[in-house]
């Protein structure tokens, strides 16, 4: 049976942070499937349980989901294993790769075990005692990037120029979680590489027009260009894209996923973190990636899905 003769649900929304980034994902997918002839509907999630999500799937009798939910449930492994129960095929990663590349910490420890690069990192809990010490005795230099290890699309996070700004990157990054991770900032060029289907699609260069990359610059038009595809040295693109596939495949992902790094000033790929729903309009990354492959914004929605509906 075709894509044509099944009923697709494209879920999104949620009630996290990046609702409204979901939402803009959701609706350009929709528009995509919907444009491409499929029969496809908007699964807004407005209450994140297990009962609203196989609510709506079963209102629309959903053949397949298009999961374009970003933050929490929809990365971290919550909403994989709802529609894992329910027997619903679904595009990205399942459970277990969601909620390990939504957690920094955990991730992290796999790309070390994996040979890769990743930043030289201090975690922390909420209330923990002793940090602080442990940190200036730890030999960090300044500036500093202080994150919440569960949160995407730059949420929580602040770049830290000296301690005095230490205390108020903590209570921040803490609103968003109770985990946190304090790593050394690394100067250089900041890449992604997105794998579709487990093959690496050209580089795209972020190049923030303010001094770092945050959610202002990751989301206000004008505030970053993108260059794609990136012009980087062969050896070291090769490198980067063969680094993004090692940390996909740690990961234990499938479809799709985006892989951000830095390149360091000896040209060295550094894994910052594995994105298992990266945004999806016209303009996000990883079409942008796909559009310098000669891969269309619908050719990419459409073949998602047929890779989720021919999935184990």
């Amino acid at each position: 049976m075709s894509l044509k003769e099944k009923r697709i649900g494209v879920i999104m929304g949620g009630v996290s942070s990046e609702r409204d980034i979901s939402l803009k994902s959701g609706i350009a997918v929709l528009d995509a499937l919907k444009g491409a002839g499929l029969n496809a509907f908007a699964l807004d999630v407005l209450n994140e349980t297990a009962d609203e999500v196989c609510r709506l799937i079963a209102s629309y009798a959903v053949d397949v989901v298009f999961v374009a939910m970003h933050g929490g449930f929809g990365e971290d492994g919550r909403l994989q294993h709802i529609l894992e129960n329910a027997g619903v095929p679904y595009t990205g990663p399942k459970e277990m790769p969601s909620r390990i590349a939504m957690d920094k910490i955990a991730s992290r420890v796999l790309f070390k075990k994996a040979g890769l690069n990743v930043p030289r990192y201090l975690c922390t809990k909420k209330g923990e005692a002793g940090f602080l010490p442990k940190l200036s005795s730890s030999g960090f230099e300044y500036p500093l990037v202080v994150k919440p290890s569960a949160e995407g699309s730059s949420i929580g996070i602040s770049f830290v120029d000296s301690p005095a700004g230490l205390d108020d990157a903590l209570s921040y990054a803490f609103k968003y979680g109770e985990d946190v991770v304090v790593e050394e900032f690394i100067a250089g060029r900041e890449i992604t590489v997105s794998v579709f289907d487990g093959e690496p699609l050209p580089i795209v260069e972020i190049v923030p027009k303010k001094k770092f990359f945050d959610f202002q610059a990751k989301y206000v038009k004008g505030m970053t260009d993108y260059i794609v595809p990136a012009v980087l040295n062969e050896k070291t693109a090769l490198r980067a894209q063969a680094d993004a596939v090692v940390a996909y495949n740690a990961l234990g992902c499938r479809h799709l996923s985006r892989v951000d790094i830095i390149v360091d000033g000896r040209d060295t790929p550094v894994i910052l973190e594995v994105n298992t729903i990266p945004g999806m309009t016209q303009t996000s990354l990883l079409p942008k990636a796909a559009a310098a492959a000669g891969i269309t914004f619908t050719q990419l929605c459409v073949r998602l899905l047929e890779l989720a509906y021919d999935a184990p």
